[in-house]
């Protein structure tokens, strides 16, 4: 699991390769924590390259958000493919998290 930070438009994009289980559940939840911390308005996590997601890392990324969503900056989550996309489908997390197809669209959702 790799996670790399972009900034566009002023606002992060956090974007993640390879799987997250619970073997590294945790290191994905503090990378993710440490990059926020200096996030400017809105934060877009990138799963296109994701291969895999556990239950640890979907609540790592729910726990993520909660704390965004209690500074009061914005969230969204893009590119979502394949087993990944049918995990947060089935959960239910796109329910209640925004996910969009691309960084760019996900960014344009912030100035709406």
């Amino acid at each position: 699991m790799n996670v790399l930070v972009q900034r566009q438009s002023g606002n992060l994009a956090l974007v993640t390769h390879g799987r997250v289980d619970g073997a590294n559940a945790s290191a994905f939840q503090a990378a993710l924590q440490e990059a926020i911390e200096e996030s400017d308005e809105g934060v877009v996590l990138d799963l296109g390259n994701l291969t895999y997601i556990s239950s640890a890392g979907l609540r790592s990324i729910l726990l993520v958000a909660r704390e965004l969503q209690n500074k009061g900056k914005r969230f969204a989550l893009c590119s979502l493919t394949g087993q990944v996309k049918e995990v947060f489908e089935v959960g239910g997390f796109d329910k209640f998290l925004p996910i969009h197809d691309s960084q760019e669209a996900a960014i344009g959702s912030f100035n709406q």
